[in-house]
């Protein structure tokens, strides 16, 4: 059976030329069949390789030749397999992460304690602080009797947690320990910066100890940073393990539990169906705070507004393109835009407007260093599975790119979120309106769910607070509404060639001041369908800065973020899961100005 040595080794010096040094090293270990981790920086190295026996001590001999490394011991314990599964040589600032300026082990670290002299201390039951520095999840596998742990997650925790220890033991023995030693060497100066006055370093770390005292005084195995976990008091690899998901190091007994599944989970990491889903909405909600802090628009870039020359203008001037395409911007706007250079051809440089055009192809008006205004980016997670999103979108909030709005979207915003995937609004709703959005994860969703809006087979309900008191309980509007959008985009009805439509609409409260809640069910989904009805029968609703009371047509389009609310909310929604197939029912929260 062949034998596999491991060692473990640090050394705190002062290199040089750590790039040459690196490629030396890493030929070598390549060359002797090693793997491990080697790390350098110009304060030191720390590694852990494993081979065979010969070639770790051709490793070691090597080591030893270079200037500042002479003394390098290290320790050493025995596999009949390799525990690495590559070799790596890296240069790092630290070899020991701590971010701590000004301890430097290669200068002073505190006084040493060899492991058999601790032993006798312990044996005679001397009054000493046993600190473990490790990590909690080291500790969990054993550590000395009645040790304190200084209870960290990562080891740049360190001196937040010395912040927090008794301050009785400033005056009294502390004898602090970890794997190795090396987090030693720098904890320990560190908690002398902090006023602790007779602090002790276990040197070698607790597989010293093994080495020179076996299992005297410590409870349970040491844990190790390869595949084998943890060894015992002989240095013996155990039969721990380490959970694959939360890396939870994992007792004999402890993988027996039905909750541990290899590559899974296990105890500490466990969750039912339920917490998991509620985890993952958790992750995707931050996920989206940080794709919309700051918000993606408020960056000054330039934008590109493509222009697609129509069949009936091929051949025409970019000019008379222009103006006949977009006919509610005057001329005068492209005669500006040009003598900056900021019309583009389809090579994307500059074009004259007397340039003649062909259909299909496409321009770009440059929009230079464009910030957009603020929009509310309090998107909130409601139901999330593979399939679909279920969002409470807020406002003032665009759903997808159109006139000042570009980045400062819903969709843009979900889309930095859910990387790689591309998430896509299954329907719309206003910038100014508040409520419950469709969100298919994946294309192949989009299109299962879609034919259930084109069926009229999602059912949906909103709120909104109209100026003036309807008579009845119960009313029904059906004015059809006009294909083409006037000035601000707004629709209008039209008798003679407008699209059918349906709206009705319940009133669910009068209140004093002259306003109504209503429960609104648009039946069919034309553009404004809602805003344009209530308009119609005369009861505008509150906030609308467009469809405004005495039949008036409005100038803004998307409200700032500090103005009043558009009074207008998506309720409610009732349709089939388009991969369970089962009916769903969500509600969203009621907005402030329902009450």
């Amino acid at each position: 059976m062949t034998t596999v040595h491991n060692i473990a080794a640090y050394k705190f010096a002062q290199l040089s030329g750590l790039k040459e040094l690196r490629a030396d090293l890493l030929a070598l270990t390549k060359r002797l069949g090693l793997r491990g981790t080697i790390l350098l920086s110009s304060e030191g190295i720390n590694l852990f390789v494993a081979g065979g026996p010969d070639e770790i001590g051709a490793l070691t001999d090597h080591l030893r030749k270079i200037p500042g490394l002479e003394t390098l011991q290290v320790k050493i314990s025995e596999t009949t397999h390799q525990p690495f599964n590559r070799m790596l040589v890296r240069i790092k600032k630290e070899i020991i992460a701590f971010g701590i300026p000004g301890i430097n082990p290669a200068l002073r670290t505190s006084p040493k304690l060899r492991a058999q002299q601790l032993k006798q201390w312990l044996d005679e039951g001397r009054a000493v602080t046993l600190l473990d520095t490790r990590n909690d999840y080291e500790v969990k596998l054993g550590t000395f009797k009645n040790a304190l742990p200084v209870g960290i997650d990562h080891f740049r925790d360190f001196p937040a947690a010395v912040a927090k220890l008794p301050t009785e033991l400033k005056e009294q023995p502390i004898v602090m320990f970890c794997t190795g030693g090396i987090r030693c060497e720098k904890a320990g100066p560190y908690m002398e910066s902090q006023g602790f006055k007779n602090i002790f370093q276990l040197e070698g770390g607790i597989l010293k100890y093994f080495e020179e005292c076996g299992g005297a005084h410590y409870n349970g195995e040491c844990f190790v940073f390869d595949q084998r976990v943890g060894v015992d008091p002989n240095l013996h690899e155990t039969e721990s393990t380490q959970c694959f998901n939360c890396l939870t190091p994992l007792t004999e007994a402890e993988q027996q539990d039905e909750r541990y599944v290899a590559g899974n989970s296990c105890p500490y990491c466990f969750k039912t169906t339920e917490e998991q889903a509620a985890l993952n909405l958790s992750r995707s909600q931050e996920k989206i705070r940080l794709a919309a802090t700051p918000l993606p628009g408020s960056v000054a870039y330039d934008n590109f507004r493509p222009i697609t020359v129509p069949t009936e203008c091929d051949g025409k001037t970019l000019i008379d393109f222009l103006t006949t395409t977009l006919k509610h911007l005057d001329a005068a706007k492209w005669v500006g835009l040009a003598d900056k250079g900021l019309l583009l051809g389809p090579d994307r440089t500059p074009v004259a407007l007397t340039h003649r055009v062909s259909a299909g192809e496409r321009y770009l008006e440059k929009l230079p260093a464009m910030v957009e205004p603020d929009v509310n980016p309090n998107i909130t997670i409601l139901h999330e599975d593979e399939a679909l999103l279920v969002l409470n979108k807020p406002a003032p909030l665009p759903m997808h790119a159109g006139g000042r709005y570009n980045r400062n979207t819903l969709w843009y915003i979900l889309n930095i979120a859910y990387h790689p995937q591309k998430p896509h609004p299954a329907h719309r709703l206003d910038a100014n309106t508040t409520g419950l959005v469709l969100v298919p994860r994946t294309r192949h969703f989009a299109k299962l769910l879609q034919p259930q809006f084109q069926r009229g087979k999602i059912k949906k309900t909103y709120l909104a607070r109209v100026q003036g008191t309807p008579a009845e309980d119960t009313f029904v509007c059906e004015a059809p509404i006009s294909l083409e959008a006037g000035k601000t985009g707004s629709r209008d009805v039209d008798h003679e060639n407008g699209c059918a439509a349906r709206t009705e609409f319940k009133v669910l409260k009068r209140h004093a001041d002259g306003t109504t809640l209503l429960e609104v069910n648009p039946v069919t989904g034309r553009t404004n369908q809602i805003r344009i009805h209530l308009w119609e029968l005369g009861f505008p609703i509150c906030g609308d800065t467009v469809y405004l009371a005495g039949k008036e047509i409005g100038t803004t389009q998307t409200l700032a973020v500090t103005d009043a609310p558009l009074c207008l909310h998506a309720w409610k929604l009732e349709f089939t899961h388009p991969l369970t197939k089962e009916p769903m029912a969500l509600v969203a929260p009621e907005p402030a100005w329902t009450q």
